[in-house]
């Protein structure tokens, strides 16, 4: 049996994925706390674009951004969108051409 070299362990520490810190509560709890339904895509004719669309169920306005994770290309981050009580916004990006394609969707309350 081999065993992994330094360099060879640390190529892989680098391309595992971080791990969510403890205290940041996920999407969707963010969202139950800010009053949004939201649903995240992918475009059906472009597998490098995605968002995420946001119903706000609040008495007041709420801006958000999509938060797309690309694979083996820099993150992106969508348009915000600020939403009036009762309305729907869409929040998009695309990843860079030599992406290996979107690997998650999220987004972040402003």
């Amino acid at each position: 049996m081999k065993t992994l070299t330094a360099t060879a362990a640390a190529l892989l520490l680098a391309l595992a994925p971080a791990l969510p810190a403890a205290a940041a509560p996920a999407p969707a709890a963010r969202a139950a706390l800010s009053g949004l339904d939201c649903t995240t895509w992918i475009h059906n004719n472009d597998p490098l674009t995605g968002g995420v669309d946001c119903a706000n169920n609040t008495g007041g306005t709420v801006t958000f951004h999509a938060d797309i994770t690309c694979g083996w290309a820099p993150d992106v981050t969508g348009n915000s969108e600020t939403v009036a009580p009762g309305g729907v916004g869409e929040s998009r990006g695309t990843c860079a051409f030599y992406s290996t394609g979107i690997g998650h969707i999220g987004w972040t309350v402003e």
